[in-house]
């Protein structure tokens, strides 16, 4: 199916999506390789990886899998050399790897906040790091950062969570202004409401859980494939077209 995005076509062009086990990553890297991009695949659970690069080759595309925890530079870094050996470079990274274990700050769960920078934001950063060098050796790239609504507005139990999202938004709005016009190297910040995956599944308190997944029982949430066509919009995009920001939400989010 390469070739099969809309807009400038994606042949050749590299792709690294982390958080691609499951759910918004998953379904970015199968449009991104349906698009013509080879892609690397990286998340923790291998095998889930195993079973997305066979299905992406069973739909004609090309993808490469690299376990990879965003939590630990060093395999962040070993992520990126990866791209380069199996398909020679990187130039697009999907920053989509996340959690979100919803608490009140009085319930104090320090550990969660502490996970929450570690994977939202110093992920992130990992990820920059290891592929700006490459992306500013080839005066080309594009960074693409999975934020949230989250990052324009916090909301009760999800203020840490708020926080590593708006602390993506002004990383990503600093590289624009740093990056794009000097090095050619576009940025999006991708800001998605609620979304049917697993991302729930992290509150910790199990009321807390119950209430959020009831408060979408009757509504129409997006799905996976929604965010990764806005993600897919961004990189076919022109190049001299700098999609910064796309907030996208479901008909039944008010607010």
């Amino acid at each position: 199916m390469s070739g099969a995005g809309q807009g400038v076509p994606l042949d050749g062009r590299v792709a690294v999506v982390t958080g691609a086990s499951s759910g918004i990553g998953a379904a970015v890297a199968r449009a991104l390789a349906d698009a013509g991009a080879p892609v690397v695949v990286a998340a923790r659970r291998a095998e889930r990886l195993a079973s997305l690069v066979a299905e992406i080759g069973e739909r004609g595309g090309r993808a490469s899998a690299c376990a990879t925890d965003v939590t630990v530079r060093a395999e962040v870094e070993a992520l990126i050399q990866h791209a380069q050996s199996e398909f020679g470079g990187v130039e697009i990274l999907v920053n989509n790897a996340g959690v979100m274990p919803l608490s009140p700050l009085a319930a104090a769960r320090v550990d969660d906040w502490e996970r929450m920078v570690d994977v939202n934001v110093k992920g992130v950063l990992f990820g920059i790091g290891a592929a700006l060098p490459v992306m500013l050796r080839e005066g080309r790239g594009h960074i693409v950062n999975v934020g949230s609504v989250a990052g324009r507005r916090p909301f009760p139990g999800g203020t840490v969570y708020a926080a590593t999202k708006f602390a993506l938004r002004a990383l990503s709005a600093g590289l624009q202004l740093e990056l794009s016009a000097e090095a050619g190297i576009r940025v999006t910040d991708i800001q998605p409401g609620v979304v049917d995956t697993e991302l729930a599944d992290h509150i910790p308190d199990p009321e807390q859980r119950a209430a959020f997944q009831g408060r979408w029982s009757e509504k129409r949430a997006l799905r996976a494939e929604d965010v990764a066509a806005a993600v897919l919009h961004a990189v076919t995009a022109p190049a001299h077209v700098n999609i910064n920001e796309i907030l996208i939400r479901p008909t039944d989010q008010p607010t």
